[in-house]
C-alpha cells in the first residue's frame, strides 16, 4: 500500500464535492431556479477541477521511463477520468449532468485505489521500436474511450430504469422531477450507444490491423467478450431502428452488453494482475 499524493487528494475532494452538489440540486427540486442553476455550474466547475488534478496523476502514472503503464488500477482510473471528461463535454449540449451523482464518486474511488494500491503493467515499451507502437497506442485510446462511453450508457440506463419504475408506479416525486422527460432520457441513451458502438467497431477493426493475433492465449477471452458485446449493442441498435425498442428492453440489453464489455476490458486484468499476480 502506498501513500496518497497531494494531486490525488485534491482530485478526490473535488469529485466528492461535485457529487454532493449534484445530489443537492437533485433533491431540492423546489429550490429557486437561479440557485439550482448556480449549483449545476458549481458542480461542473468542481468536476473540471477534479479532472485537471486527476489528469496530472494519470500522466505521472501512465507514462513511465520504461513505457506506457496500464495496470488494472491505472486502466480503471483512466476510464473513470474519461467518463468525467465525456460527461462534462456532453452536458454542454445534452441534459446528462445528473449522471454526475454516480460518475463523480466512481472517479473519486478509482483515483484513491490507483494511489493506495499502485501496480505496473507495461503495455508499450519505449526504446528503438517506439515509433512502431503508435498504432497500438491509438487502439488502446479508442478502446478506453469506447468503454467509457458504454459505462456512461450503463449508468444512464440504471437511472432510466429508476425513472421508469417511479413513473409506472405513479410516484414521480423527489429527484425524478429533476430528470428530463422519459423520451428525452431514452433518446440520450441511444445517442451515447450509437457513438460507443462506432468506437467499439473501430477498436475491433484496429485490433485486427495492429495486433499480430487477436486470438492469442492472453487476448482470446478479451476478443471473444468484446465481440459478444459488439453483437449485443449492434442488435439493440438494430432493434431500436427496426422495432422501436425502448424502456425495459433497452435497459436490459444495454446492461447485458456492458457486462460482457466489462469482462473483456477488466475481467482479464483483474484475474491476471490481482489474482494470479502476473504482469
Amino acid at each position: 500500500m502506498s501513500s496518497i499524493s497531494i494531486e490525488s487528494l485534491l482530485g478526490i475532494l473535488c469529485y466528492c464535492a461535485a457529487g454532493i452538489t449534484v445530489g443537492w440540486y437533485l433533491l431540492n427540486v423546489n429550490a429557486k431556479k437561479s440557485k439550482r442553476n448556480a449549483s449545476k455550474r458549481l458542480a461542473a466547475l468542481l468536476g473540471l477541477t477534479g479532472v485537471v488534478f486527476h489528469g496530472v496523476v494519470l500522466a505521472n502514472r501512465l507514462f513511465t521511463a520504461s513505457g506506457i503503464n496500464l495496470s488494472f488500477t491505472d486502466a480503471l482510473s483512466a476510464a473513470a477520468w474519461l467518463m468525467v471528461l465525456l460527461l462534462l463535454a456532453t452536458s454542454l449540449k445534452e441534459p446528462i449532468e445528473n449522471m454526475g451523482i454516480a460518475v463523480y464518486p466512481f472517479a473519486a474511488i478509482t483515483l484513491g485505489v490507483q494511489n493506495l494500491f499502485p501496480s505496473q503493467h507495461i503495455v508499450i515499451e519505449f526504446g528503438a521500436e517506439t515509433n512502431t507502437a503508435n498504432p497500438l497506442e491509438i487502439h488502446i485510446l479508442i478502446s478506453l474511450v469506447a468503454y467509457s462511453l458504454f459505462a456512461l450508457a450503463a449508468m444512464h440506463a440504471i437511472l432510466l430504469a429508476v425513472q421508469n419504475k417511479h413513473l409506472r408506479n405513479k410516484h414521480p416525486g423527489g429527484f425524478i422531477r429533476a430528470l428530463p422527460p422519459l423520451q428525452t432520457m431514452e433518446n440520450l441513451l441511444f445517442q451515447i450507444l450509437a457513438v460507443g458502438f462506432v468506437l467499439l467497431s473501430l477498436s475491433l477493426f484496429s485490433g485486427i490491423l495492429f495486433l499480430e493475433d487477436l486470438f492469442a492465449q492472453h487476448l482470446a477471452h478479451k476478443t471473444v467478450f468484446s465481440i459478444i458485446a459488439w453483437l449485443v449493442f449492434g442488435i439493440l441498435l438494430w432493434g431500436r431502428w427496426r422495432f422501436g425498442w425502448r424502456g425495459p428492453t433497452a435497459i436490459r440489453w444495454t446492461l447485458s452488453g456492458f457486462f460482457f464489455l466489462m469482462l473483456a476490458y477488466f475481467g482479464s486484468k483483474l484475474v491476471l494482475e490481482i489474482v494470479l499476480q502476473r504482469t
